[in-house]
C-alpha cells in the first residue's frame, strides 16, 4: 500500500550550445516535458547554460560567471517552478566579489529560492581544468527542505566520494541529486569511465537506501585555446537509482532524455530504519575520516 508521500523525480539530459538562450529554451522545454509525466522534482544537467568551459584555462572564461543574487537563469526558473508547481535544482557559475565557485540554486515548488550550496570537490586534469575557474565550496555539505522531500544535492566531481553521499543522508536526505557534466579523457581516448562513475553512485543510493538522480550531459564540444582545441564527447548516461542501488530509468549516450521514476518516501523510510545500517553505525571509529593520510586521527 502506498504511504501519503509518493514522489516523482526526473533527470534532464540534453546537448549544450554556447549559447545561454539556446540552452534555456531547451531546458525548459524539457522541464516541461518532465512535468507532463508526473515529476515533482526535475534535476538539469551540471553547468548547463552553455559549453563546459573547464576544458581549457581561458581568463576570457571567467567573465561567464554571474552572481547569485538577481542571477537571470535562477529568475527563469523561479518562474518555471511556481508556474509548473515543481522544485528544479539550477546549476550555475557563480561570482562572489573575488571568489567564483560552481554553485547549485534550490528551488521549490512555489518558485523559492531555498539557498545555496557551492561544489565542494575541485578537478584538476586534462579537460576538466575546474581549479582555474573554481573555489573550493565554503558551504558545506547541506540537504533542502522541499515540498516534496527532503533532498541532498551534489555535484559532479563531489559523487566520487561516499562521505558526500553518507553526510547528506545523514542530515536526512531522503533523495540525492548528482548534475554532472563527465564524457571522454582528452588524454587517453581509450579511457571510458562511464561504468564505473555509475556504479559508484549505485553504491552510494545502496549504502543509504536512498534513491538518486543523476544527470549528465550529451554531444561533443570543442574548445578553443591558444595552445590547440580540446575536445570531449559527453556520454549521457543519466540515471535513476533505487534504493538498492538498482537502476530504475536510464538515458543513452547520445540522445535527449526525460527520466522519470517514482518512489515512495514513506514505504522507504522504514525499508532504511529496517534495515540497521544507520542504527549500527559506528561513529567514535571514523575519525580516520578527517585526515588525508588515515595515520592522524583527530582526537
Amino acid at each position: 500500500m502506498k504511504g501519503n508521500r509518493v514522489v516523482s523525480v526526473a533527470a534532464l539530459q540534453f546537448a549544450c550550445t554556447d549559447d545561454v538562450p539556446t540552452n534555456l529554451k531547451t531546458a525548459e522545454r524539457l522541464v516541461r516535458a518532465a512535468h507532463d509525466k508526473g515529476a515533482n522534482i526535475i534535476l538539469i544537467q551540471e553547468l548547463f547554460e552553455g559549453y563546459y568551459f573547464c576544458q581549457a584555462q581561458r581568463e576570457d572564461f571567467i567573465q561567464r560567471a554571474k552572481p547569485y543574487k538577481g542571477h537571470p537563469t535562477i529568475q527563469r526558473m523561479q518562474d518555471l517552478a511556481k508556474e509548473l508547481g515543481v522544485v528544479i535544482p539550477v546549476s550555475f557559475f557563480e561570482e562572489a566579489n573575488n571568489a567564483h565557485y560552481n554553485s547549485i540554486a534550490i528551488v521549490d515548488a512555489d518558485g523559492t529560492d531555498l539557498g545555496l550550496y557551492r561544489k565542494s570537490h575541485i578537478p584538476d586534469g586534462p579537460g576538466y581544468q575546474e581549479k582555474f575557474y573554481f573555489n573550493p565550496g565554503d558551504t558545506g555539505l547541506k540537504v533542502f527542505q522541499t515540498k516534496f522531500a527532503k533532498i541532498g544535492v551534489a555535484i559532479c566531481w563531489d559523487q566520487w566520494f561516499p562521505e558526500v553521499a553518507r553526510a547528506m543522508a545523514l542530515q536526512g536526505a531522503e533523495i540525492l541529486f548528482y548534475p554532472t557534466a563527465i564524457g571522454s579523457e582528452p588524454q587517453d581516448q581509450g579511457l571510458d569511465s562511464r561504468d564505473h562513475w555509475r556504479r559508484v553512485m549505485q553504491g552510494h543510493a545502496g549504502a543509504n537506501l536512498v534513491p538518486l538522480v543523476s544527470s549528465n550531459r550529451i554531444g561533443k564540444e570543442l574548445i578553443e585555446t591558444e595552445h590547440g582545441n580540446s575536445e570531449i564527447t559527453f556520454y549521457g548516461n543519466s540515471f535513476i537509482a533505487g534504493p538498492t542501488g538498482e537502476i530504475v530509468a536510464s538515458a543513452n549516450d547520445k540522445e535527449e532524455a526525460v527520466l522519470v521514476a517514482e518512489f515512495d518516501l514513506d514505504q522507504l523510510k522504514s525499508k532504511r530504519h529496517s534495515w540497521g545500517v544507520f542504527r549500527d553505525r559506528r561513529p567514535d571509529l571514523y575519525k580516520v575520516l578527517l585526515t588525508l593520510d588515515g595515520t592522524n586521527p583527530v582526537v
